[in-house]
C-alpha cells in the first residue's frame, strides 16, 4: 500500500513537473545519448531544479531513481542564488548604484530564481500558525489555495525586513560571501530536515521527495554538505560567520518544535517557512554582527 502511495505520489509530481515546464527539443528518445550515470545525474538535477526553483531545466518523468538523491541536488540552488548575488554585488559597486536600488535586487533576486516557491510555503504557514486551531484545522488550512490576511501581512513584513536589512549590510566581499554561503546552507538543513525528521501526513510534496529518497545516504550527504558550508561560513565570516550559523541552527529547533508541536510532523508548507525565515535570521545575524564591528 505504500508503495502504491509513493508511486501515485510520483506520478503527481511528474504531471506537476510538466505542467511547470516548457518542452524543449533535444530530450527523450531522440535526444543525445549519455552515459548512464551522467544522464541519471543530470536528471536528478532537473527534478529538484524542476520543482524548486523557476531556472528552465529539462522535463525528466519522475521515477524512484532520478528521485533517490534529489534532495542532496536541492543546496545547488542555493549556489545559483549565490552566484547572482554575487553578480549583482560587483554590478552594484562597479555602477556605485543607489543603497536601495542595490537592496532591491539582493532582496528580489532569491525569490525571482525560486519562483516563489518558498515564500508560498510560507504564507500558508503563517495563515495555519494564525488561526489557533488544532492539527487538523492547520493542516486543512496548508491545504487552502486562498491567502489569508495573516499570509498577507507577514509577506509584506518578511519583505519590509529583508529589505532594510539588505539595505544596512555593507557591501564587501565578506558579507556579500557570506550571504552566498547562507544560501546554500539553509537547503542543505532543509534537505536534511526533509530527509530526517517526521512527517505530517502520507501525502504532499514532502512525503514524496522523503518517501523516494535514501533517507541514509541523503542524511549521509547532507550532514557532509552541512559542515563543510559552515566552516567555510565561519572560515570566511569570523565572528559573523558563527553568528549566522547559530540563526540558521536557532530556525531549525524553532522549524523542529513548531512541526511536531502544530502540524504533527513537517509538510512542503513548512519547509517552505522555515527556509524562508532561515534566510531573514540569517540575514538579521550577519547585519547585527557588521553593525557590532565584527
Amino acid at each position: 500500500m505504500k508503495k502504491e502511495t509513493i508511486q501515485s505520489d510520483l506520478e503527481k509530481g511528474a504531471k506537476h513537473l510538466t505542467e511547470k515546464l516548457t518542452a524543449r527539443p533535444g530530450h527523450g528518445k531522440g535526444g543525445p545519448h549519455l552515459p548512464g550515470w551522467l544522464r541519471l545525474l543530470g536528471q536528478t538535477i532537473a527534478v529538484t531544479f524542476g520543482m524548486f526553483s523557476a531556472v528552465p531545466v529539462p522535463q525528466p518523468t519522475w521515477n524512484e531513481r532520478n528521485m533517490r538523491y534529489a534532495l542532496c541536488a536541492f543546496p545547488l540552488i542555493g549556489v545559483v542564488c549565490g552566484a547572482a548575488a554575487g553578480v549583482w554585488g560587483w554590478l552594484a559597486s562597479v555602477w556605485d548604484l543607489p543603497v536601495l536600488l542595490r537592496a532591491a535586487g539582493f532582496c528580489l533576486l532569491p525569490v525571482w530564481i525560486t519562483g516563489g516557491i518558498h515564500l508560498d510555503g510560507f504564507a500558508d504557514t503563517s495563515d495555519a500558525l494564525a488561526s489557533y486551531g488544532d492539527k487538523e484545522k492547520r493542516l486543512a488550512i496548508l491545504k487552502d489555495s486562498h491567502c489569508g490576511a495573516f499570509a498577507v501581512i507577514r509577506l509584506c513584513s518578511w519583505f519590509v525586513l529583508d529589505f532594510a536589512l539588505w539595505s544596512a549590510l555593507p557591501l564587501t566581499i565578506q558579507t556579500v560571501g557570506c550571504m552566498q554561503l547562507g544560501f546554500v546552507l539553509e537547503r542543505a538543513i532543509s534537505g536534511w530536515a526533509v530527509a530526517s525528521l517526521p512527517l505530517a501526513k502520507h501525502r504532499g510534496l514532502a512525503y514524496t521527495f522523503s518517501t523516494a529518497s535514501d533517507r541514509r545516504r541523503v542524511k549521509g550527504i547532507l550532514t557532509g554538505i552541512i559542515l563543510v558550508v559552515s566552516m567555510a561560513l565561519v572560515g570566511v565570516g569570523r565572528i559573523s560567520g558563527w553568528a549566522m550559523l547559530a540563526a540558521a541552527l536557532a530556525c531549525l529547533w524553532r522549524y523542529t518544535v513548531v512541526s511536531r508541536r502544530d502540524f504533527g510532523g513537517i509538510t512542503g508548507d513548512l519547509a517552505g517557512w522555515f527556509l524562508q525565515r532561515c534566510e531573514l535570521w540569517m540575514l538579521a545575524a550577519l547585519v547585527a554582527a557588521q553593525l557590532a564591528g565584527f
